[in-house]
């Protein structure tokens, strides 16, 4: 069957019940689970369905829009392995900070079972934790349409109330010359913050963003801890020469 007749089966079946699962849909279009997931990542790109994790949501369904929902789902396998080695360095009783990023909000899926603390300035990352274990206080401020997000100094001046165990990431670029970069300056202000009130600091960074340089430069490397990422790839390892730990 070719993607296009997949891509309507599949459409029609998520149109009719709302929300579906991977297995489910493999059987009934009749194709490998993988060949699912491919097609669901594709359709998510256009727009056509929210992808969830195992499985995809009608759109008009989503609480999220379909913007973050697509950059969530983009690079998933990536996004989720480096996300599984960061729900290791998570244990029971701590509190973290969790940015709005999207490959950290993929966090979420590892760690709904753990008794945590959650400080987050991101509304997607509220929606997925609700009805878990994990207890979640909410950075309030302007909120950002397009990122789900809270930022300005009232989301700011939240942040600083409180100490972390741990704040958890992402970034823009990074590189062992220039440190962190931006493409907002409300989202280096978060980082900033959350940074600054963590006794850790992790960055959930695929390998793609080191060694590349953002327009606005805030941090230098000496705000990270540890970086965690899928690939040791020689800028990589330039980062680990500078004193990071790196996890991948």
């Amino acid at each position: 069957m070719s993607f296009q007749s997949r891509k309507q089966k599949i459409l029609k079946i998520v149109d009719e019940s709302g929300e579906v699962d991977v297995k489910e849909l493999a059987l009934r279009v009749e194709t490998s689970e993988i060949t699912i997931r491919r097609d669901l990542t594709l359709m998510a790109a256009d727009g056509l369905i929210f992808r969830t994790h195992g499985g995809a949501m009608k759109v008009g369904l989503a609480n999220s829009p379909v913007s973050f929902a697509n950059k969530s789902a983009v690079n998933a396998e990536k996004k989720d392995y480096i996300c599984r080695l960061a729900a290791g360095e998570i244990f029971d009783g701590e509190v973290i900070f969790m940015d709005c990023g999207s490959t950290t909000f993929r966090l979420c899926q590892f760690i709904k079972n753990k008794r945590i603390k959650v400080i987050t300035n991101s509304l997607p990352v509220v929606y997925e934790l609700l009805n878990s274990e994990v207890s979640v206080n909410l950075a309030g401020g302007e909120i950002d349409q397009a990122r789900l997000a809270a930022h300005g100094s009232m989301a700011v001046e939240h942040i600083k109330r409180y100490k972390a165990d741990k704040a958890f990431l992402g970034v823009d670029g990074i590189s062992a010359e220039n440190g962190l970069s931006a493409l907002s300056e409300k989202e280096a202000e978060i980082t900033l913050a959350m940074a600054g009130q963590a006794a850790r600091t992790y960055l959930l960074c695929d390998s793609g963003k080191v060694g590349n340089d953002k327009y606005l430069h805030f941090a230098d490397l000496d705000l990270v801890d540890v970086i965690i990422t899928e690939s040791d790839t020689p800028q990589v390892k330039l980062l680990g020469d500078k004193g990071v730990q790196i996890i991948c």
